[in-house]
């Protein structure tokens, strides 16, 4: 979708399984051979056990993760942690239990310590005043302090470098940290630090990554600077980011890049139109009533905001780095625009995008409906494993073996039988979308197969997934909410924009 706006080149008490459950699966013929699974699996479990931040009283975010102008080298670099600096205790400790591989000065960190916390995880503390408090091959838990707040290395102030790296790759401590259970907000002492409430009363876990740094070519970015964003352009950008979960810069990025917040107003070339510069058929799909006037307008600011928005998520931003740079693409075909969009996205701020770091590919098609579905005495184990798990509390970023959310929840059962599914409750979809399981209709569900719906990642997105436990009674076993934690629930579609039911295939099964 082209447009020829002022940049604009926009969007081209554990329960007993019901009877009736065991003997819909188990009295089935015995399973047909299993193949091997479609790839995309998730990210390895952390074996750390407990997390917490990484100092010991009240302190406040003065940096975070991406795209930065750097305070003394004066150039425009990664970031890739974030600063905390202490308002109480100066002390720093491991953010969980680990091994120390480093413990020295490293350049531009200065006094530092990285912690290896098994499953790809480690934890770097940077900047620390005085020599470590801990040595390399030492094993420490969750407190035990490595340094004291300090100034050494390249830096404008005392302050902790957080870094968490995942298989080598930084990324951003706050929605990882969020999802092991852990606000880094600094408002909360540590002794009352807990769980993130979900935005929704039921939520997978969200595995956050930050917006990816731009790259080449750079098109209008590299001599037309970021604009003011005037307020209520600016209020229009941070609800829609709410609401669809998403960095609100991105849309403003978008915002400057189109029409420069709504300055330009022409109808371009192509017959773009609008803020965020929609063709008009393009809106007819995806147009949204943002204003709440009870209608989508392409010239209202609100309404173009909120269908950008909508735009974006629905076609893969949450999808890991690649995805948001797909999502750009897909808003306009030209790589100069993906580019541009992240450089005004980082020059208003950055931000983490609520998604898998991992990304399984399309998730819209309907599987391979020719696949063997998972056999009864596989499905029985599943189930049987899932409802020994009720009474248990729902974590947000939950794994077990003490607590679990949903998809969480339903990354173990399956692994009872050797399937290895991903993470996240919308990875797990798309992962049966590429061949590893089948769309089925509601109302003809069986007993082990998974319901997926939208929840707190918004309207376009997979946010929820259970395990159908008796169709009979409509009824789930999983990890519904802080509040109710893991049992048996309806599993109703009331509400829902989202709501599909997938069958897993007999994938994995031992040979």
């Amino acid at each position: 979708m082209k447009s020829a706006g002022w940049i604009g080149m926009a969007i081209v008490a554990v329960l007993v399984m019901p009877l009736v459950a065991v003997a819909l699966i188990a009295g089935g013929a015995i399973a047909p051979a299993a193949i091997a699974s479609t790839s995309c699996g998730g990210p390895v479990a952390v074996t750390a056990g407990a997390w917490r931040p990484p100092m010991t009283g009240t302190y406040r975010i003065t940096s975070t993760f991406g795209m930065r102008l750097h305070p003394t080298q004066n150039v425009y670099k990664m970031h890739a942690g974030i600063d905390l600096v202490a308002t109480g205790s100066k002390t720093i400790v491991a953010a969980a239990g680990g091994t120390v591989t480093e413990a020295s000065w490293r350049g531009g960190y200065g006094n530092q310590v990285l912690i290896d916390h098994g499953g790809g995880i480690q934890t770097r503390y940077g900047h620390l005043a005085h020599t470590p408090s801990v040595t390399v091959g030492q094993s420490v838990q969750a407190g035990t302090p490595v340094g004291v707040e300090g100034a050494t290395g390249d830096v404008s102030g005392a302050h902790l470098h957080f870094e968490v790296r995942q298989n080598g790759q930084a990324i951003d401590p706050k929605p990882w940290m969020a999802a092991q259970g852990v606000v880094l907000d600094g408002r909360q002492p540590v002794e009352t630090v807990a769980a993130p409430p979900p935005a929704a009363d039921d939520a997978s876990a969200g595995i956050g990554f930050g917006l990816p740094a731009p790259g080449t070519p750079v098109k209008h970015s590299a001599s037309t600077p970021a604009a003011p964003i005037p307020e209520n352009m600016r209020q229009f950008y941070v609800a829609a980011a709410d609401k669809y979960v998403m960095p609100w810069t991105l849309l403003a990025a978008v915002g400057m890049i189109e029409t420069r917040h709504g300055a330009l107003t022409s109808v371009s070339s192509a017959g773009a139109q609008g803020p965020m510069q929609f063709m008009p058929a393009t809106f007819a799909k995806y147009g949204v009533d943002g204003d709440g006037d009870g209608r989508a307008d392409i010239t209202n600011a609100a309404d173009s905001i909120y269908s950008a928005a909508n735009y974006l998520t629905a076609s893969g931003v949450s999808k890991g780095e690649q995805g948001v740079r797909d999502a750009i693409f897909a808003y306009n075909h030209a790589d100069w625009y993906v580019n541009d969009v992240l450089t005004y996205a980082h020059a208003y701020g950055g931000g983490t995008v609520m998604g898998a770091v991992e990304n399984c590919g399309n998730g819209n098609g309907n599987g391979d409906p020719s696949l063997s579905p998972l056999a009864g005495p596989r499905a029985a184990i599943v189930l049987t494993w899932a409802n020994a798990q009720a009474g248990k509390p729902y974590i947000f970023g939950g794994t077990g073996p003490a607590e679990f959310d949903c998809s969480g929840l339903v990354q173990m059962a399956f692994k009872q039988i050797g399937i290895n599914m991903p993470r996240t409750a919308g990875t797990q979809r798309d992962w049966l979308a590429q061949g590893n399981g089948f769309r089925v209709e509601p109302g003809q569900e069986r007993p082990g197969d998974l319901i997926f719906w939208d929840s707190y990642l918004g309207p376009n997105q997979v946010g929820h997934v259970v395990i159908v436990n008796d169709p009979a009674t409509q009824t789930t076993i999983d990890a519904r909410s802080t509040k109710t934690g893991i049992g048996n629930f309806s599993y109703s579609s009331s509400g829902k924009n989202i709501y599909e039911v997938w069958r897993v295939g007999n994938v994995d099964a031992p040979a």
